[in-house]
C-alpha cells in the first residue's frame, strides 16, 4: 500500500519516524474521586472513538472447563502486524455490560473498550501513544492480548479496580502485548481508580497509578506523570519489573541524575488533546460533582463528536444486590443521544439497541439471513440518533440548545425513578422472587430505551422539517462519503 494511503488510513505514522497515533485517537475517560462527589460515589465516564457499528450486550457469567483457552491478538492485516495465540481461560468469568463494536483493522470483532461488571468494576479504554522508538522496535509479527482482549478479560475476571490492573499486568508479563502504538485503561470501583498504560515495543512495558478519593483525571489521551524509582514497593503504583531499567539501558533516563521519572515524557508522547487540562480544572472547580454534571462532561460538544461511538457514565456505590449495579449508556455520541439506565441484572437487550447491519463491516456483501430478519426490521437506535446528530450539528447554534434541554429533562425523569426501581427490586429479592426482579429490570430498561427513541424521533422530525424550511437540504459537492480524518462532525458552536 502506498505510504500516502497508509497515512490517510491510520492518521498517521508521520513521515520518517515521527509520532504515530491510531485512527481511534479521540477516546476519552473521566474519573472523579469519591471525596469530590455529592453522594460519595466514585464517578467514571467516557467513550470509545470508533467509526463502526456499536451495539449493547449483556454478557452472562460462565464456568469454564479445566484447560479451556481463549484466542487473543491481532492478524497480519493490522497496521502493526501480529498473529493469534492462545492463553488460558479463567475457571469462572463474571457478568458484565459492554458496548461492542465491529471494526478496527486487523483486530477481530466484536471489540470492546470495557463496561461494568457484576462486582461494580467499571473500565474504559483510551489511546496513549508510545514514543516513536518503541513503535519502531515492535516485533513483526507481534503476539499476546491486545487492548480489547484485555478490556474484556478485566470485565470477566476482576472483583476490584486494583485486581483489574493485577490481572492485565500478569497477562502482559507472561504473554506479551499486541499493540497499535500504545494504549491505556482506566478502571474504577466504589473506592478508587487506576490508570494503566501499556507501551509499544514488544518489551512488556506497563505501568499503573492509583487514583484516590481526592483525584480527578481525564485521559485524553491516557497519561501518568512522575513516578518514584522504587514504585514496586509503593501501594499506589504497579508495573513491569523492567520499567525503569529499560529506559536507563536505552539512554532515555539517567537513574543517578536525581530527576523524576516522568512516564509520559520518557515512554510516551507529550501531546494532550484539547480540552483535557481545561476540563480537569473545570471539574475540580465545580466539585462536588453529581451524576448530572458527570453526564454533562461526557456529553460536552468539545469531545462528544460523530466519532464518539457511545456514552457511558457510572456512579459507583455499594448496592444491596449486585444486580442493581448501574451503568448509564447512550447508544451513540451522547451530544445528541440520551443516557439510558442499565443494571447488571438485565437479562437481555431490546433489539433496537442490539446488533444491526448499519456500519458493520462486511454486511454489504451478503443478503440478510432469515434468523436476523426481525432483529434487522426493528429501528436501530444508533442510526436514529446519528441522524439527529447530523441534522443538529449542521446548525448547532439553532438546534443544539433545544436537543440538550430535552435530553437533560428526559434523563432527570429517569434519575428520579431510580429510588423506586431499587425499592421494587430489593422487595422482590427479599421475597425470594429473584427471577421476577430480573425480569422487572429487563423490562424497565427496555421501556426507558423505547421512551428515549420516541423522544429522539420527535426531535428528529421537528429539526429535519425546520432544516428543510430554514436552510434547505444541503447537497454534497463531492463523491467521497467518508474518510478517516481528524476533521470530524461536531456540534461545538463556533464563536464569531
Amino acid at each position: 500500500m502506498p505510504f500516502k494511503q497508509i497515512c490517510s488510513m491510520y492518521l498517521c505514522l508521520v513521515c520518517l519516524g515521527l509520532v504515530w497515533t491510531p485512527a481511534g485517537s479521540a477516546s476519552y475517560a473521566i474519573y472523579i474521586g469519591k471525596n469530590l462527589t455529592k453522594d460519595g460515589s466514585v464517578l467514571i465516564g467516557g467513550s470509545g472513538d470508533e467509526v463502526s457499528s456499536h451495539w449493547l450486550e449483556v454478557v452472562a457469567g460462565a464456568t469454564h472447563a479445566p484447560g479451556a483457552s481463549m484466542t487473543v491478538g491481532v492478524t497480519s492485516e493490522a497496521f502493526m502486524p501480529g498473529q493469534f495465540s492462545k492463553i488460558p481461560q479463567a475457571p469462572q468469568t463474571y457478568r458484565y455490560l459492554t458496548m461492542n463494536y465491529s471494526e478496527y483493522e486487523g483486530f477481530p470483532p466484536p471489540l470492546t473498550n470495557g463496561g461494568l461488571n457484576e462486582h461494580n468494576v467499571a473500565g474504559r479504554d483510551v489511546w496513549s501513544p508510545s514514543r516513536p522508538e518503541l513503535v519502531s522496535m515492535t516485533p513483526n509479527p507481534q503476539t499476546g492480548p491486545q487492548y480489547s482482549d484485555l478490556s474484556r478479560i478485566a470485565m470477566e475476571r476482576a472483583k476490584s479496580a486494583r485486581e483489574a490492573v493485577q490481572v492485565i499486568g500478569a497477562l502482559i508479563d507472561e504473554y506479551g502485548y499486541s499493540t497499535y502504538g500504545g494504549n491505556s485503561h482506566l478502571f474504577a470501583d466504589e473506592e478508587e481508580g487506576w490508570v494503566l498504560l501499556n507501551f509499544a515495543g514488544g518489551q512488556g512495558l506497563w505501568i499503573a497509578e492509583r487514583l484516590g478519593p481526592d483525584d480527578i483525571r481525564m485521559s485524553y489521551p491516557g497519561y501518568i506523570g512522575d513516578i518514584p524509582l522504587d514504585f514496586q514497593q509503593r501501594d499506589d503504583f504497579m508495573g513491569s519489573a523492567n520499567f525503569i531499567d529499560f529506559a536507563v539501558a536505552q539512554g532515555w533516563f539517567d537513574a543517578g541524575s536525581g530527576d523524576a521519572f516522568n512516564v509520559t515524557k520518557i515512554y510516551g508522547v507529550e501531546a494532550e488533546r484539547y480540552p483535557r487540562s481545561e476540563m480537569e480544572a473545570e471539574l475540580r472547580a465545580a466539585a462536588p460533582i453529581d451524576l448530572r454534571a458527570m453526564m454533562d462532561a461526557v456529553r460536552d460538544p468539545r469531545i462528544a463528536k460523530d466519532s464518539t461511538g457511545y456514552g457511558q457514565v457510572a456512579a459507583l456505590k455499594r448496592n444491596a444486590h449486585p444486580e442493581l449495579n448501574l451503568l448509564w449508556i447512550a447508544p451513540t455520541s451522547s451530544v445528541t443521544a440520551p443516557f439510558i439506565p442499565y443494571r447488571i441484572g438485565v437479562q437481555s437487550i431490546a433489539p433496537q439497541f442490539g446488533k444491526h447491519r448499519y456500519l458493520t463491516k462486511g454486511e454489504a456483501a451478503g443478503f440478510l439471513l432469515e434468523d436476523w430478519q426481525i432483529q434487522e426490521a426493528t429501528e436501530f437506535s444508533g442510526r436514529t440518533f446519528k441522524r439527529l446528530m447530523y441534522f443538529t450539528c449542521d446548525h448547532p447554534e439553532q438546534f443544539l440548545p433545544e436537543v440538550t434541554e430535552a435530553l437533560m429533562a428526559f434523563e432527570a425523569r429517569l434519575m428520579a425513578e431510580q429510588e423506586t426501581v431499587v425499592e421494587i427490586v430489593s422487595t422482590l429479592f427479599k421475597a425470594g422472587k429473584d427471577n421476577l426482579a430480573k425480569d422487572y429490570l429487563t423490562q424497565y430498561s427496555a421501556d426507558a430505551g423505547a421512551a428515549g427513541l420516541r423522544l429522539g424521533n420527535a426531535l428528529l422530525a421537528s429539526i429535519e422539517a425546520r432544516t428543510e424550511v430554514l436552510y434547505g437540504y444541503r447537497a454534497p459537492e463531492g463523491d467521497v462519503v467518508s474518510e478517516l480524518t481528524y476533521d470530524r462532525i461536531s456540534c461545538q458552536i463556533k464563536s464569531d
